[in-house]
């Protein structure tokens, strides 16, 4: 039945909760569980789910989400017809806080779409969910709009024919909608509503102190399983690094560390990233470490988010909070510079 959806992906969504995260990458292109980004998980769901169509519109800092989606390989959507669909919109003001005005400039995609339904879902979303059983219910309930929640709350994800969605944006300057949360909000327009409880994991990524939450704990063997489903797989962009390296004095303890890390310090309640560089003495805890960061010699950090390329100087000490982490930016340096 997936092949009766076209796939959206709103990544317009700003969080200024999520600013430090998110000064040069869209809240999309986010990494995330050590090897992933947070569109990974709604992508996936939507190639799991038979979707071969999907149009993702970013709005803000889409140059790193364009450059880990490529052609769409990794997620066999790099198709002939069909496949993956990537519509930036930089001519939009910033004042603009809706997503039927940034599909209105590619309504040629929709236009052109031969997929009866349209599944529209936000990009920050952490789950691992089947939306053909959505639609099944969707069908069978005669629905109109199928919002998706999970205990009451909307994850913001919905179904509904392309044929009305192209009429609520072909009619968006008349009924005033700017988005399908305006249309599903309007208990006047006439349309029949239905909701769909989601019982699995769920992690809606919308600000510094959820996602340091979220990020930790995925070191539960409980809701690891739940989001890692062995016949639902989480795709993401391959890179091929050697295993991880560690020395004699090392020392892992409940910790998820990527390929291509040099490990020669301590490690416990953490996630560290791909290619990450400990060095001897340090110890890190209950913290988050990204792709290519590197740690220097005799440091002691915990609760701590280390983004991308960051390097921390021999001896440095950081200690945050689990509801104010400290978080250390993209490419910066803290501390003296490593030994070489």
């Amino acid at each position: 039945m997936g092949k009766l959806m076209l796939g959206v992906i709103d990544a317009t969504t700003y969080k200024k909760e999520m600013n430090d995260l998110t000064l040069q990458r869209s809240i999309a292109a986010v990494p995330f569980a050590g090897r992933y980004r947070l569109i990974d998980f709604v992508l996936s769901n939507m190639v799991n789910s038979c979707i071969e169509s999907v149009a993702i519109f970013p709005k803000y800092q889409y140059r790193s989400l364009m450059d880990h989606l490529g052609s769409g390989k990794n997620w066999d959507l790099n198709r002939k017809r069909d496949g993956l669909f990537f519509f930036p919109s930089p001519d939009l003001p910033i004042s603009h806080i809706g997503s039927f005005q940034h599909f209105q400039q590619h309504i040629d995609y929709f236009l052109r779409s031969t997929q009866k339904y349209a599944l529209i879902c936000n990009s920050y979303t952490v789950c691992n969910i089947d939306y053909e059983e959505v639609l099944k219910r969707h069908i069978t309930n005669r629905c109109d709009i199928t919002r998706i929640c999970h205990r009451g709350q909307s994850l913001d994800m919905f179904i509904l024919e392309t044929s009305l969605l192209l009429d609520l944006i072909a009619n968006q300057q008349n009924n005033r909608y700017q988005s399908i949360v305006d249309v599903v909000n309007d208990e006047t327009n006439g349309l029949t509503v239905c909701d769909y409880e989601y019982n699995g994991y769920v992690a809606i990524i919308d600000s510094i102190e959820r996602y340091f939450y979220h990020s930790l704990e995925l070191l539960q063997p409980d809701v690891w399983k739940q989001l890692f489903l062995k016949g639902r797989p989480i795709y993401t962009k391959v890179k091929d690094e050697p295993p991880t390296k560690y020395t004699s004095h090392a020392c892992v303890r409940n910790a998820m560390i990527a390929n291509g890390c040099i490990i020669e310090g301590k490690v416990e309640n953490s996630i560290i990233s791909r290619a990450v560089k400990i060095g001897k003495g340090t110890v890190v805890q209950n913290s988050v470490v990204m792709q290519k960061s590197q740690i220097g010699e005799n440091c002691y950090l915990e609760y701590v988010i280390i983004d991308k390329d960051a390097r921390i100087g021999d001896g440095v000490q950081l200690i945050g909070t689990p509801k104010e982490p400290i978080v250390i930016r993209k490419g910066t340096i803290q501390g003296a510079l490593m030994k070489s």
